[in-house]
């Protein structure tokens, strides 16, 4: 959200509604943001999680840094901006947004010459707090939880792949959000919509829906956000850059699912901004250098040629790259497109299998802000209400250890994919023997397969239980046989 310029359908500033809850986060005595940091590990269950977390290395002392940017005006490199969609360039010390909280800045380590060869070293000469640190390590935190909110948003999907649309191949086709950066008065433009090949004012622009999404060879869902997405940037373009331009939207179905969805689409109508119900064969170059789109118009069934100065494609949202490693992390099931998967998808839409641990917005699935902000209030009341709880209600269906049968090898510990079991030691009170610890276990059953000695069982589902009910259906079966 940072990263736009407007939200539609209200055309609102972004940073205007999200720089005041940010501010917020940040002064609120109970909230600790531990920013520049990743999480390791988890263990534990509802109310007695431990979370693993390394700080990774600023290179700059954040109690120190008052954030001035001397060492970012002076610093000699420059490298591809990853917050401009690589529309502009940043240094090698650098502050992410103007917006960003802390406001302390970082060290590229990857592209830092003091860091990788030991030269410049600028940063340190000009810093007037003396906050530049390069002898920074990784500094290792645990902290005691009850509940964990997974919010881990998604990405644009890259379309360098598709090579039929020319991305990565002709400098003139850039997708939405690199659009959004060039529409922002603070990106790598200042506002302005330029072409890339060569800096110059675009006349004619064609917008491609669906790039990406509801394609069976990528990604067969719809991503909910692009249409509207395209109509916003086609109406900013319109009535803030230049209401002379040509604007095309070439789409398969304009979903315009929300509220007041649908009268912007038709205030873009209004505008003459021209939607073409379409499939786009290819782009590629004519001889003098212009981009061509060929494309078939659906309406008509005819072919249709048009000659864009600057392509734009509508592409969809896949999960964040870390999503993967954190449902590892919290033995979480995603679903074939990596995306979190609740526990109902209408009885508990935030839920998750593992209690405690309640997911939101785009990590679960492609939404829009308001939504998004919909659910995490939602996650935000579960993860309270759990916590607040005098006791814990637990199914009674879990494992359960025969101690005389058990030979403590071990092999359901390993086994076990929610770490439930452990093997303890002999303790006051206490005998040594594996222990299952009855909030973690999710009555999978497979510490039950894996025993060797028949010596775990589910409570309620214990094999003479199972079979005396297949003997008895089988009973019945027989008799009207």
């Amino acid at each position: 959200m940072a990263r736009l310029v407007e939200t539609f359908p209200t055309n609102d500033c972004a940073m205007c509604i999200l720089s005041p809850k940010m501010a917020d986060v940040a002064r609120n005595p109970n909230i600790e943001i531990l920013a520049y940091s990743e999480l390791v590990d988890v263990k534990g269950y509802i109310g007695n999680f431990e979370a693993f977390i390394e700080k990774k290395p600023r290179y700059v002392d954040e109690k120190k840094c008052v954030g001035c940017g001397d060492c970012a005006e002076k610093c000699p490199l420059e490298v591809e901006s990853e917050w401009d969609m690589g529309m502009g360039n940043r240094k090698a010390v650098y502050l992410q947004f103007h917006q960003a909280l802390p406001r302390t800045y970082v060290i590229d380590q990857e592209n830092c010459l003091k860091l990788t060869k030991n030269k410049c070293g600028v940063c340190a000469k000009v810093c007037p707090a003396d906050a530049i640190k390069f002898k920074q390590k990784v500094k290792k935190k645990k902290i005691k939880i009850g509940a964990i909110i997974v919010a881990t948003g998604a990405e644009e999907f890259d379309p360098e792949g598709i090579s039929e649309y020319g991305y990565g191949i002709y400098d003139d086709v850039v997708t939405q959000l690199q659009l959004a950066r060039m529409l922002d008065p603070s990106g790598p433009t200042e506002g302005k919509v330029v072409r890339p090949s060569n800096g110059k004012k675009p006349k004619k622009y064609l917008m491609l829906q669906c790039v990406g999404s509801r394609d069976v060879k990528y990604n067969p869902y719809c991503s909910r956000i692009c249409c509207m997405s395209a109509i916003k940037h086609a109406m900013m373009i319109n009535t803030e850059q230049d209401p002379k331009a040509e604007i095309y939207i070439a789409y398969t179905d304009i979903r315009s699912f929300g509220k007041g969805y649908e009268e912007y689409y038709k205030r873009a109508s209004d505008l003459g901004i021209q939607f073409i119900r379409s499939k786009v064969a290819e782009i590629l170059k004519n001889k003098k250098n212009k981009l061509i789109a060929r494309l078939e118009d659906t309406d008509v069934g005819e072919p249709l040629t048009i000659e864009p100065d600057l392509v734009v494609l509508s592409t969809g949202l896949v999960p964040n790259e870390s999503a993967e490693k954190i449902a590892k992390i919290l033995r979480l099931e995603t679903d074939v497109y990596k995306f979190f998967t609740e526990k109902h998808p209408k009885l508990a839409p935030v839920d998750t299998k593992i209690e405690g641990i309640y997911i939101c917005g785009t990590a679960q699935s492609p939404k829009d802000i308001p939504d998004c902000v919909a659910q995490a209030r939602a996650a935000a009341v579960a993860a309270l209400r759990s916590i607040l709880k005098k006791e814990i209600t637990i199914d009674l269906a879990k494992a359960v250890v025969d101690d005389e049968l058990c030979n403590q090898c071990g092999i359901c510990v390993e086994a076990c994919p929610y770490e439930a079991i452990e093997v303890t030691e002999e303790q006051e009170g206490l005998k040594q023997g594996v222990m299952v610890i009855e909030p973690s276990c999710k009555a999978c059953g497979i510490c039950a397969a894996e025993c060797p000695t028949g010596a775990i069982e589910l409570r309620h589902y214990k094999s003479d239980q199972i079979l005396g009910q297949v003997d008895g259906i089988c009973g019945v079966l027989n008799e009207k046989l």
